[in-house]
């Protein structure tokens, strides 16, 4: 059932509106091992994008690049548009702490979206229902428990004897708020990182591990998305390599109703 409260995730991603700087405050619900969620970052920088009034269309692309930590308490977003036709805008934004030291650096694409061909090239992965598969509690950090991880494939094993099976960084599941909420664009792109690091899975231990930049594309508008009248997604992922300390990670957000949403693709960086 809907929450008609606030919810936590539109709290931790409110922003207050400026000329270009805009200014947000990191939450402690959404806080990882020595920062906030990147998910969450990305959101919030995304709701700046979205409620600017020079904003047209959607958003197409956007890629995150996590400079440095982002520090407990406010920050500011610097929000500029770089270059503007008739069909896309081309945005740039600066998270900055502490006198104008920079957090976060983020890119991103709007564009208006008009009637096309239409092919899905990619197959929708299936899954056993959301309701059948049981809820994954075993990583307790604050931005974790926001959400409703159910494994489908894949889940996480920590602790134990070493496995003699080779690494396998591949896991299929659904996602959702813990708190249902409707998924929107800001929630899409928040999920996109909220698969846990492939190395994890692949040496079945943590390890130290960071996002260093985070791509996403939306392959739906909001009024597509709205149309979807989702509160989860069927979230696939993988990694293609580990190598000199930093590996890459790409992943699929389908609809139940087999409709996808959104790819994405980011590099981060690890200690093992």
């Amino acid at each position: 059932m809907l929450t008609k409260t606030p919810h936590l995730f539109d709290d931790a991603t409110k922003i207050t509106a400026g000329d270009s700087r805009w200014q947000g405050q990191t939450s402690p619900d959404y806080w990882a091992f020595v920062g906030p969620f990147g998910g969450c970052t990305a959101a919030t920088i995304l709701r700046a994008l979205i409620d600017h009034p020079q904003r047209a269309g959607d958003p197409l692309a956007m890629t995150v690049n996590y400079c440095a930590p982002v520090a407990e308490g406010t920050f500011d977003l610097d929000v500029r548009l770089v270059k503007a036709n008739r069909s896309s805008q081309h945005w740039c934004v600066e998270m900055t702490q502490g006198g104008g030291d920079v957090a976060t650096l983020a890119t991103a694409v709007f564009a208006e979206r008009r009637p096309s061909w239409s092919h899905a090239q990619a197959a929708y992965p299936g899954a056993k229902a959301f309701e059948e598969t049981l809820p994954y509690t075993k990583v307790n950090v604050p931005w974790a428990r926001q959400y409703d991880f159910r494994f489908v494939e894949g889940e996480p094993k920590f602790g134990g004897a070493p496995s003699s099976a080779p690494p396998d960084s591949y896991s299929k599941l659904w996602i959702g708020d813990q708190v249902p909420r409707r998924i929107d664009l800001l929630s899409l792109l928040s999920m996109s990182d909220a698969f846990f690091g492939r190395i994890f899975h692949a040496k079945r231990e943590f390890v130290p591990f960071g996002t260093v930049s985070l791509t996403t594309y939306f392959h739906v508008s909001a009024e597509d998305l709205a149309a979807e009248d989702i509160t989860r997604v069927l979230a696939v992922a993988d990694a293609k390599i580990f190598n000199k300390s930093y590996g890459d990670q790409n992943g699929e957000l389908w609809s139940p109703n087999g409709r996808l949403l959104a790819t994405t693709t980011q590099i981060a960086y690890f200690k093992a």
